[in-house]
């Protein structure tokens, strides 16, 4: 190395900066969106708590601006564990979600004649009516055929929670 080199100062990336920078103003923003329910279960400080608060009762550039000091505020958390605890609070609806997606597929299974499905529910939950899941499966491929309000279909689906529920 030459003198030249030697005299500069090493500082950091820009870009990361400010990607860093993008990455906790949006963290603020997921606080302020968050209802207020949740804040117990946070390790937030309460400067930081009292900050979000206040910019629940903000609009447009009075929130900008509340958002841009939260963002400021958010350089002495402890982000890691901030972000864990949100991850926390949103997994319940994911499960409940992933289970709904899981009904749509048991019921539109069920209704094409997926017969291995229906053995496996009927196994997973013993105290299934039998036979009115096969009526509710029969009635739902009618009013499909015959291009009828889907009403069987929503029954079924609502059953599945019912069972499902229950165990």
């Amino acid at each position: 190395m030459n003198e030249e080199e030697q005299g500069y100062a090493i500082r950091p990336n820009k870009e990361q900066l400010k990607r860093d920078l993008k990455a906790l103003h949006d963290l603020g923003r997921e606080l302020v969106e968050l209802p207020k329910i949740h804040f117990s279960s946070l390790p937030v400080s309460e400067r930081m708590r009292e900050e979000v608060f206040a910019a629940k009762k903000f609009k447009k550039s009075a929130l900008q601006r509340q958002l841009r000091l939260i963002s400021g505020l958010m350089l002495e958390e402890d982000t890691i564990a901030i972000r864990e605890a949100l991850r926390l609070i949103k997994l319940p609806h994911k499960r409940s979600v992933e289970q709904f997606h899981q009904l749509e597929t048991w019921r539109d299974q069920l209704i094409k004649g997926d017969h291995a499905l229906f053995s496996e529910i009927l196994e997973l939950h013993p105290s299934a009516d039998r036979q009115y899941i096969h009526q509710l499966i029969r009635n739902a491929t009618k009013e499909s055929a015959q291009n009828k309000a889907p009403k069987s279909s929503r029954l079924l689906f609502k059953y599945l929670q019912e069972i499902v529920s229950t165990n």
